[in-house]
């Protein structure tokens, strides 16, 4: 037999038991070669899961804090408590002002876009404003876009306006909760 020919029968008497030692020495080199790298990417995961854990907690903690800072602001008008609001959370300390201005019967200047749109809504409401109600009511997301409608057929009602009232009614759709208010203005309307 030529050395070729042993070589080949060689290959084929081996076992499985030696086709797993043959892949766990080639295992073993994959390791070696690669061992800084590997050991490098566990430790960052270890370090990346520790540093999630602390910041997830963290944020429970300031979370938890801020509830309790907006309780005793809104019982008590405390003012330490306030400052604790706007440092631990922002939107909660807008959500503060607003209901402080409210409670005032002012006006707060809030950033917060929900809370924003609806100090719009209540300016425009208290002055009467049609332009600003109109500006209101043409927004796609504006959260109150029906009852902007309603209260600017109202002034319009109020004003003598009845027909630009009705098509300003029409308007509201019948899925909307202005539709039943809608609904008896209309009803008021076909007086007139």
């Amino acid at each position: 037999m030529s050395l070729k020919e042993d070589v080949g029968y060689i290959k084929n008497e081996l076992s499985s038991e030696e086709k797993f030692i043959e892949n766990f020495v080639k295992g073993e080199r994959f390791f070696k070669k690669y061992k800084t790298l590997i050991i490098a990417v566990v430790v960052i995961l270890i370090i990346g899961l520790i540093g999630f854990t602390i910041k997830k907690s963290m944020d429970n903690s300031n979370k938890h804090d801020a509830n309790i800072a907006l309780s005793q602001f809104l019982e008590n008008g405390d003012e330490k408590a306030l400052e604790t609001l706007k440092n631990k959370n922002e939107k909660l300390y807008e959500v503060a002002l607003f209901l402080q201005a409210k409670k005032d019967n002012k006006i707060a200047s809030i950033e917060l876009p929900l809370l924003k749109e609806l100090v719009k809504f209540q300016r425009a409401t208290a002055s009467n404003n049609i332009e600003e109600l109109n500006s209101l009511s043409m927004q796609n997301d504006f959260l109150l876009k029906e009852f902007a409608l309603f209260n600017k057929a109202l002034i319009l009602v109020n004003e003598g306006k009845y027909e630009e009232a009705k098509k300003e009614l029409s308007q509201i759709s019948q899925t909307s909760k202005a539709y039943e208010l809608a609904t008896l203005l209309n009803h008021y309307l076909l007086t007139k």
